[in-house]
Formats: C-alpha cells, structure tokens, sequence
C-alpha cells in the first residue's frame, strides 16, 4: 500500500510539472500595429505613449520593431518575445486588442500595448 501511494504522489508531481499542462495553448496576436503607453494622470492626458516601445505583428508568430524584427511564442494569455529587439519581454492578452507587461517579478506592469489598426505601408 506505501507503494502505491508513493506511485500516486510521483504521477501527480510528474503531471504538474509537465510544461504541456502548466502552460497553455498555443496561439497567434491578431495582426496590426500595437501601440505602447503608460497610464497618464487625473490633471493630463489619460495615456503617455512611450517612445520606441511601439511594434506590429506582422505574421504567424513574427514582429517588427523600430530596430528590427523578431519572433514571439504566446502559450494561452501569455505572450513571450523570443527573438528581436525584444527578445525577453514578456506580456499578458488581457482582452482581444490589448496586451499589459510582465515585470520580472512576474506581476503585470504598468506598461500596456493596444492593437491601433492594420499594419500600416
């Protein structure tokens, strides 16, 4: 019986550690220019756009930014810049046309990007 037990616990900790089931499944960013900006203040204006922040996704898992492009893999809301300028970025889908940072504590950061339209010529 101490075995099977022991069996049980080793399957549970096995599948929960499985990064297939702890991450989410795979998906794409609606493509378009995504346009970056800090919440403003109650005597100003209700956004600040941050200056060299700004992307557009331009295919299957592909971006480009001011300096380049690159690649991003986005596992249920979450969304990792993988290759490029911002490679290392990580951001979170909070709704179907904006996406928050994460810090590097893990916590969404202030920092939001909302989809402005299609991608411009």
């Amino acid at each position: 019986m101490k075995s099977f037990a022991i069996a049980v616990l080793a399957s549970a900790a096995t599948l929960t550690a499985s990064p297939v089931l702890a991450q989410g499944r795979l998906g794409l960013l609606p493509q378009g220019e995504y346009v970056c900006a800090l919440p403003g203040s109650a005597d100003g204006p209700a956004w600040r756009e941050v200056e060299g922040r700004n992307f557009a996704i331009t295919g299957a898992s592909s971006y480009t930014a001011g300096n380049g492009s690159g690649t991003y893999l986005m596992e249920g809301k979450r969304i990792t810049f993988t290759r490029g300028p911002m490679k290392g970025m990580r951001m979170m889908r909070v709704s179907s046309g904006m996406l928050q940072e994460i810090d590097r504590s893990g916590k969404l950061g202030r920092l939001r990007c909302h989809r402005a339209g299609p991608i411009s010529d």
